[in-house]
């Protein structure tokens, strides 16, 4: 089992950047597929990127490709989104999710941060 919190969350005018952290607890965290989630208020939640257990592999949404960025520190137990060139359309609460499966990571991870809150203004 693994439990999560992410953070670095905030109000961002558009064109500008964050980076997303989340923490996880336990000692088999390399175990683990790392997955970034993100829902709009009244959006179904939408896969956002993963990586794989290494941090060799890489996977995004095409909405983020090549503004986004997502890591892994094994030995810090934490995934990252970088998020540049932000919009106003990537408003959002951002869940970090994990699970023994990549492939299952990106569609229905076993397990969910609580959420961070990402607001774009315009």
């Amino acid at each position: 089992q693994v439990h999560m919190v992410e953070s670095g969350g905030g109000l961002v005018q558009a064109g500008g950047s964050l980076r997303l952290s989340c923490a996880a607890s336990g000692r088999t965290f390399s175990s683990y597929a790392m997955a970034w989630f993100r829902q709009a208020p009244g959006n179904e939640r939408k896969f956002v990127a993963a990586v794989t257990r290494g941090g060799g592999t890489a996977y995004y949404a095409d909405f983020v490709k090549g503004r986004f960025t997502i890591w892994r520190d094994n030995a810090k137990n934490t995934v990252y989104l970088q998020m540049n060139s932000l919009e106003p359309e990537d408003t959002a609460v951002y869940y970090c999710a994990a699970d023994l499966n990549l492939g299952t990571v990106a569609t229905t991870p076993t397990y969910w941060g609580q959420g961070t809150q990402v607001t774009v203004s315009s």
